[in-house]
């Protein structure tokens, strides 16, 4: 977006490019922090601690003071191909896409610079792991934003590389609480893009338990009434399931999402008529774990849920 304003005023676009800085750099710059918040304020507030950063010469913006090796230059609106590359999603699904030139004014470097980065592949990956707390923390937020109450967890799964497979906790408060919640974090700027699947589950199930959450799946939901599809919304070239068209802007490609309503239904959960679930009662769950906890690897403290 900030490119093309750039374009349409017929300006080249100023830009910094920082490589080999601190870790979390890369973690905050990849992932969707709040329209119109600056990743290093974000970073900062996180962190409890400003990022410290030098004015680029050239173009004024703000280059990690920590960086290895940084250029400046600017973007001009002049396209060549690129790709494919080995995306995210475990593909090399983007084919060769139009990709605007930095034309570099100045390149800023620290004498044998150490270069860390990332490599993608398929899921679970090295940013995989750390993009899952990052992402599930920021769709809850949003949730709680947007008015939703009782939110017990949110998780985004590894395989799913923190986008295509995301589960929301909550505690049924009325009919169709977990509908609503369900479309509000597939349509969330955190969890709208890359999106495939939202899984809503009661406050019984842990979000980031795939066995509790399949269970759940499997035991609370009627495929032709639990699970709605959301058509043409937002998409990205690199889905390995789009078709590509060389004439097709990036811009422009869609696909949908699925909405599993994975909970207990609330007219019977007030009603208290939903079945039991099977469980040891608390004292001789916690008796079997004090004289068995160390041969089952499970300490004896846990809740009667776990």
């Amino acid at each position: 977006m900030h490119l093309q304003k750039w374009f349409d005023r017929g300006k080249a676009c100023p830009i910094a490019v920082s490589f080999g800085h601190h870790p979390s750099i890369s973690i905050f710059a990849g992932i969707e922090v709040p329209q119109g918040v600056s990743e290093y304020n974000f970073l900062g507030a996180v962190v409890g601690e400003r990022v410290p950063v030098v004015r680029g010469p050239v173009t004024g913006l703000p280059i990690p003071a920590n960086s290895e090796v940084a250029i400046e230059g600017y973007i001009i609106n002049e396209f060549r191909q690129e790709g494919p590359f080995g995306e995210y999603m475990g593909y090399y699904s983007g084919g060769a896409t139009l990709s605007p030139i930095i034309k570099v004014e100045a390149i800023y470097f620290r004498n044998d610079p150490i270069m860390l980065g990332t490599a993608s592949g398929k899921p679970p990956y090295d940013y995989s792991y750390f993009r899952c707390p990052l992402r599930a923390a920021l769709i809850w937020d949003v949730l709680e934003k947007s008015g939703i109450p009782n939110v017990n967890g949110v998780w985004c799964h590894e395989a799913g590389y923190s986008r295509a497979f995301t589960v929301v906790s909550v505690k049924q408060s009325y009919a169709g609480h977990a509908r609503q919640t369900g479309y509000v974090a597939a349509q969330s700027r955190a969890g709208a893009l890359g999106g495939r699947y939202v899984v809503v589950v009661d406050d019984d199930i842990d979000p980031s338990n795939l066995n509790d959450v399949i269970w759940a799946m499997c035991t609370r939901t009627d495929p032709s009434s639990t699970i709605d599809i959301i058509k043409d919304t937002v998409g990205t070239h690199i889905d390995p399931m789009v078709q590509h068209e060389p004439s097709k802007d990036i811009r422009e490609y869609t696909s949908s999402r699925a909405i599993i309503i994975a909970v207990k239904p609330f007219s019977r959960l007030i009603r208290g008529d939903f079945p039991i679930t099977v469980s040891p009662r608390a004292d001789v769950k916690q008796e079997v774990l004090r004289k068995w906890g160390n041969i089952l690897g499970v300490s004896e403290n846990l809740d009667s849920n776990s």
